[in-house]
This record gives structure tokens, sequence and C-alpha cells, in this order.
């Protein structure tokens, strides 16, 4: 997987298939949405690219009371890997970048710095910072979108948050099925980490 750090100097990709989040976790509901995205991409013989931010929105826009991040940066990147993603171009996430509209982003960045033919989002997907929805018809003048339904394991909707809610209850083992791979101990809360020593 190559990384690529902002969007200067980003070589010219083969017909390339887009997905953005931040993907803290990598987990089943993330890597649903990275099967589609390989295999949107091999259809068409491109290549395949994640967009992830550094740092987390929340972190940048100060709605990050209490967040504990599931992964770290190098973690996500390995977890990526073994996903076998072509590409990962890391954003930094400022607020400058975070005063965007979804248009100015998709038609300036994504199609614009990286050439995307095809976008795979999340069914809830929001772009920019008048939250253009995934659902949103406006984005077929734009680009072609393949979205994703919901993934669930044992009845539970799989969301970095369910799985950080499972680990402040204690429940490490179901946290750990919708991740889809054991989680590192800092994603626990403290009190749980202390009680493992």
């Amino acid at each position: 997987m190559r990384i690529f750090h902002g969007f200067e100097n980003l070589p010219d990709f083969v017909h390339p298939a887009v997905t953005v989040g931040s993907f803290d976790g990598v987990h089943c509901g993330h890597r649903a949405l990275l099967g589609r995205l390989l295999e949107e991409a091999r259809s068409n013989a491109g290549e395949s690219i994640v967009l992830t931010f550094e740092p987390h929105p929340r972190v940048t826009l100060h709605t990050d009371e209490g967040l504990r991040l599931l992964t770290t940066f190098e973690e996500k990147c390995a977890l990526l890997e073994a996903a076998e993603v072509d590409n990962l171009v890391v954003i930094p996430f400022d607020r400058e970048f975070s005063s965007l509209s979804g248009r100015d982003f998709i038609e300036g960045y994504l199609i614009g710095r990286l050439g995307a033919e095809v976008l795979v989002a999340g069914y809830n997907h929001r772009f920019g910072h008048d939250r253009v929805a995934s659902s949103d018809p406006r984005l077929a003048e734009w680009i072609r979108v393949v979205r994703v339904g919901p993934c669930t394991v044992d009845g539970v909707r799989v969301s970095s948050t369910a799985i950080r809610r499972l680990l402040d209850e204690g429940d490490r083992a179901a946290a750990e099925r919708l991740a889809g791979h054991p989680l590192p101990a800092h994603a626990a809360p403290a009190h749980e980490t202390e009680n493992r020593n």
C-alpha cells in the first residue's frame, strides 16, 4: 500500500475508486465498504484509494470530549494494508479544510486532485461542512456513487461508537466481534486496562 500525505505530489492514479472516512478501528463495517471499493476498482482495472483524516475530525472541531480512538494512525494503516487497499491518502484535517462544502470537496479534491471515477460511500456518510448525504441525488451529478448499506453482527449495527460503548461496558469479546479482529489494549477504558493488569 502506498501512503501519501496531503494532495501535493500525487501520481496519476489509474481509474481510481475512492472512499472517504476516519476508519477508526477498521471494523467489520469498514471492511464491507473496503471490499466493495476493491471490487469497483478491480472491475475497471483500476486502483483503490482510501482518503482518511489526521487528526480525527472530532479532535480538530473540538467535539471529541471523551473520544477514545480504537486504533493509532499506525495501527489503522496496518489494518488498511491487510485489507489490500492500494493507496492511502492522508489529509491534514484543519479548520480550513473543515470549511469546504460537500461539492467543493468532491469536485475539487476527489475528482480534481485524485481523478476519482467512482465514490464508494457508507449509507450514512456525509460530505463537507454542509453535510451532503451519500443519498443526496446531487452527488450523481458530480460523480458515480456506490452506496454500501449497514453491517450488522449479532444483530448489532457495527460502528466505532458501538464498539467503544461495548468496551465501556467491559464486554471486550462483543467489541472484538464487531471489530472483526483483536483490539489493542489502549482502546479500552483505563479502568478495564487496570483490571486486566
